[in-house]
Formats: C-alpha cells, structure tokens, sequence
C-alpha cells in the first residue's frame, strides 16, 4: 500500500502524534496488513462501521467507491447493508442504499474506465475536505525515493478543488500536465484557463489559484510537486457555485 502523509501534510505541526497514528499506523499497518484481512474484506468492516455510527456523509460514499473498485459487487453491498439494517437502523440503511444506488448505478461501466492511460487510483478520501465533488489519487512515484512527487489526478464532472497557495521561501509551485478529460485552471485575478489533454500549466510558488473538471466532463492531469525550501500548502476559500457556473456561459 502507497505510503499515506495526509497527517502530517495537514496537522504536522498542530497534532504531530494524531498525524503519526493516522499516516503510519492507521494507513502504514492496519490497511496494508493484508495477510490479515483482504482489502475488499476491509472495505466491508469500514462501511459497517461507517453505517453503525450513522456517519453518512461524503466520506462514505468513498468508501461506497473504494469497495466497489476492490470487488464487492452489487448484489453483496445490497446484502451488507440490509443485513446491517437490523442492527443499526431502518434509517442509517436508507441513508446508505440511497448512496450506494448511486454508486452502482451504471452497472456497465467500472469507474477505473476514467483516469487516462495512468488510471484512476483510489478516492482521495485525506483531502476530500478540501474539494467539491469526488476526486480520485494515483501517486506514480514514491516519496521517500525520489525528491519529486508525481501524482495523477482525477476529477468527476463538476469537481473542484479550493483555492490554495503552494507556499515556498525558494523554489517549489507545480507543475499540471493534462492527460485526459476537460477542465479549468485560474489564478487569482485572472480569467480561467480551459485545459484539455497535452496542456501544461506552471504554477509559480506562493500564487493563488484553483483547478478542476469541467461540469459535462472527467478530467486529469498528472501533478508535479517542484522541489524548494520551506514548501507547504495552504487551503483557502471554495470556488463558489455562481462563480464556476459562469465560466461554462
């Protein structure tokens, strides 16, 4: 399993040990302890989890996502969850199979379609706070080998990220290459770029900006972290419906 950072990425320095238990211990054991338990088998037990503490939220339909992409099918979803209705709730089970519908709801098509030649990855579940609509992560190179982080992104149709800064005292930014799809990138300030496969867009450290699909299409691009001094992310403001909306006029 890919080496997880979300923790300390986003509360290093303000809960250094929650970020070590949620990076190495949560995502670094107990999901890639795999004689254990298999990972479709992991899938089940979180969704059980996730509907006996009624936490029906975004999150959960990632994880909705991420057991499909690890074959639990239709018919044992529908299974799990009615089984989970008498232990906890009529309620949280509608709650569920209404999500889960939409899930599975084009059975024909598998969701690892989308993503472009590097495929779709996992949902990217750390950082779904920080982006309206689903989006999808394949890290391509690790980390702790190599001083450049390459990373394929994916975004459903209408998905965004917020506004944020690539922070950096010397060096560091991103580098966007789209791979398939449509999307939009804009800076702070200026009017929004339409990107489509083979664009390429470099983002200077310390410049405010946002990226995403665009509302009919998927999109990705492959993300290049430019190495620096002092390098850090800051989330800002969500892209506001009436502002996205009027870019597709």
């Amino acid at each position: 399993m890919k080496k997880q950072t979300a923790g300390r990425d986003q509360l290093g320095e303000f809960a250094p040990e929650f970020a070590r238990l949620n990076d190495d211990v949560l995502f670094g054991e107990v999901w890639s302890r795999e004689d254990k338990l298999s990972t479709k088998y992991r899938c089940m037990i979180t969704i059980a989890g996730f509907i006996g503490k009624g936490g029906l939220d975004s999150s959960f339909k990632y994880h909705i996502i991420n057991a499909k992409n690890n074959g639990v099918t239709k018919e044992e979803m529908a299974e799990i969850i009615t089984h989970l209705a008498f232990y906890c709730g009529w309620p949280n089970a509608w709650a569920a199979f209404n999500i889960a519908k939409e899930v599975y709801a084009e059975d024909g098509e598998t969701t690892v379609e989308h993503g472009g030649m590097f495929g779709l990855g996992e949902p990217n579940t750390n950082f779904a706070q920080y982006f309206i609509g689903n989006s999808y992560l394949k890290p391509l190179t690790d980390p702790n080998k190599t001083s450049i982080f390459i990373a394929n992104v994916t975004f459903e149709p209408g998905c965004r990220n917020n506004w944020h800064i690539h922070k950096a005292t010397k060096g560091g930014g991103q580098i966007l290459i789209c791979v398939d799809g449509e999307g939009w990138y804009q800076e702070e300030g200026k009017p929004a770029k339409s990107l489509k496969p083979g664009d390429v867009v470099t983002i200077l450290a310390n410049v405010k900006h946002w990226h995403g699909a665009k509302k009919g299409s998927w999109f990705s691009h492959l993300a290049l972290e430019v190495p620096g001094e002092n390098t850090s992310n800051e989330w800002c403001e969500q892209v506001k419906d009436e502002e996205y909306n009027q870019l597709e006029k």
